[in-house]
């Protein structure tokens, strides 16, 4: 008789089920992972509402490939794995790891280039049949992963932040930040807040937090955050100017996810300044192209999950450097997977929700 196990299912827009489906069975080089927590991400919820691409569609290549298992920041202990997957991960049975959320072709040109975070064919999980994500009792890690072990010491909520971490910390990255500059944040959601950390941690002169919510700012600070406005109430690139003697600040990173916090950015930056995008987007974007060539001369840089970033995630969430009993505000059983969505698309009474399975 075939185990089974709970896991959300994604059907299509709106379309989220509770239901029991085979548990997975590892394969020759792969692991079976017992999942402890897993994140609910804005891309989650990009994709629950619609605004992602889904199968089927042909004006443009497919996002989700849908019936899957959405989840793809998640940690969870290693159930059962043979001596080719213990000896390339480094793992064995009872150890806590994460998988970084793609796995890469190791074939496209990108792959070959050392440059897996932009793999052609681009198997996140959560998104593709292939690659089910970590809403679920138990999942696989395959073969072509990028496993990472997780410290015991953390919750296991806190633990899963490692994802949206490393992509903050590539954002950062991105933005070359130097000792002397001054370092702008658009949003205080689980990737600026992250942003703000990786930024501190540079020993920039000044890291300046933005968001609507003051609860938000508050937290930016104990994130590093030198100093916070909200956009709601404070004069934002008055204030900047006034911090570099009316030249704007040297690198703005862009986390909010809002339209616009784009034209905020351009407007905000020195000429020569450096624009770091991450944010996912729920419809496009207009901004006036002549401030980045002919006014300022900006260099505008996309960020695309986080490469190479996860050992220092890791080390900075067992540092203690994030508030993580704050930032991480919803812990839910894998039941209450609907709500859990619902509090994030609210957003003013969350800011990181998690599942736990299992709970």
């Amino acid at each position: 008789m075939t185990e089974t196990m709970q896991a959300v299912v994604t059907h299509g827009p709106r379309d989220y089920r509770l239901q029991d489906v085979p548990r997975p069975t590892a394969g020759p080089g792969e692991a079976l992972v017992q999942v402890e927590a897993v994140g609910i991400c804005a891309s989650d919820l990009k994709c629950y509402h619609g605004a992602a691409k889904f199968w089927g569609d042909e004006d443009r290549p497919a996002y989700v490939e849908t019936p899957v298992v959405p989840g793809h920041e998640f940690v969870g202990r290693v159930v059962e794995l043979d001596e080719a997957a213990a000896a390339r991960w480094g793992v064995d049975v009872g150890d806590r790891v994460t998988s970084e959320q793609i796995v890469p072709c190791w074939q496209c040109r990108y792959c070959r280039r050392g440059q897996y975070w932009m793999c052609a064919p681009h198997n996140i999980y959560g998104f593709k049949r292939r690659t089910p994500g970590g809403m679920a009792e138990y999942m696989v890690f395959p073969t072509d992963a990028l496993v990472h072990k997780v410290s015991d010491e953390l919750p296991a909520a806190h633990a899963a932040f490692i994802e949206p971490l490393s992509c903050a910390l590539h954002a950062v990255e991105r933005g070359n930040v130097g000792f002397e500059d001054v370092v702008v944040v658009a949003g205080c959601g689980p990737i600026g807040l992250g942003m703000v950390a990786g930024a501190a941690a540079k020993s920039p002169a000044q890291v300046i937090a933005l968001d609507l919510a003051d609860h938000k700012l508050a937290l930016a600070e104990k994130c590093g955050a030198t100093l916070t406005l909200n956009i709601g109430t404070d004069d934002v690139v008055g204030a900047v100017r006034d911090l570099t003697d009316g030249y704007g600040a040297d690198v703005y990173l862009e986390g909010s996810g809002h339209p616009s916090a784009v034209g905020q950015g351009l407007q905000l930056l020195r000429k020569l300044g450096t624009f770091v995008e991450y944010s996912v987007f729920g419809s496009d974007v207009t901004v006036d192209w002549s401030i980045i060539s002919d006014d300022k001369e900006l260099d505008v840089l996309g960020a695309h999950l986080g490469p190479h970033c996860w050992p220092a995630a890791g080390q900075m969430l067992e540092s203690g450097r994030l508030p993580l009993a704050d930032i991480v505000t919803h812990q839910l059983p894998l039941s209450e997977f609907q709500q859990g969505l619902d509090l994030v698309a609210d957003g003013s009474a969350s800011i990181k929700v998690s599942l736990l399975p299992g709970h």
